[in-house]
C-alpha cells in the first residue's frame, strides 16, 4: 500500500495558485508604475517650466493630468508590491482610476470648449465615449471579481455571512 500524501485544504490550494503576480500582470504593473511616474514628471516639468502665469483652465488641465499620472504610478507601485492573490481587485482599482480619469478629462475638455465658445458638443461626445467604455470596463471588472469571490466561498465552504 502506498501512503497517501496529506491533502491541502481548499483555502491552501487557492492561496497557492497565485502567490505572486504572473509575469504578464507584473509587466503591466511595472508599465503602469513607469508610465505614471514619467507622465507625472513630464507634465509637472511642463507646468513648472512655463515662463509666466497660466490661465485657470490650463492650470486645471495640468493638475488633472498630473493627478491621473500619479494615480497610475501609485496603482503600479501598489500592484508590484502585492504578494497575495488579488482575486481581480487590481482590475477593479484600475477600472475606477480609468473611469475617474475619463470623467475628469471630459470635464476639462468641455469646460475649455465652453470657454472658447464652441466645440462643447464634440468634446462631450468624444468624452462620453471614453466614459462609457471606462464604465463598461468597471462593470466587467466588478463582475469578474464577484465571480471569483463567489468561487472562493464555494471552494472553502464559507457562507459569506
Amino acid at each position: 500500500m502506498t501512503e497517501e500524501e496529506p491533502r491541502m485544504s481548499a483555502r491552501e490550494t487557492i492561496e497557492g495558485l497565485e502567490s505572486a503576480l504572473s509575469k504578464g500582470r507584473r509587466m503591466r504593473a511595472v508599465t503602469a508604475l513607469l508610465a505614471g511616474s514619467v507622465g507625472a514628471a513630464f507634465v509637472g516639468a511642463l507646468w513648472l517650466g512655463e515662463p509666466g502665469p497660466l490661465p485657470g483652465r490650463t492650470r486645471l488641465a495640468f493638475a488633472v493630468f498630473t493627478v491621473c499620472c500619479v494615480a497610475w504610478a501609485g496603482y503600479g507601485g501598489w500592484l508590484v508590491t502585492r504578494r497575495v492573490p488579488l482575486f481581480a481587485a487590481d482590475r477593479v482599482i484600475a477600472a475606477w482610476i480609468g473611469l475617474a480619469a475619463a470623467v475628469a478629462t471630459t470635464a476639462v475638455l468641455v469646460v475649455a470648449a465652453v470657454q472658447r465658445g464652441g466645440g462643447a458638443g464634440a468634446a462631450l461626445a468624444v468624452g462620453g465615449v471614453f466614459v462609457a467604455v471606462a464604465l463598461a470596463l468597471a462593470v466587467r471588472a466588478h463582475a469578474r471579481r464577484a465571480a471569483l469571490l463567489r468561487r472562493v466561498r464555494e471552494l472553502t465552504g464559507e457562507d459569506g455571512g
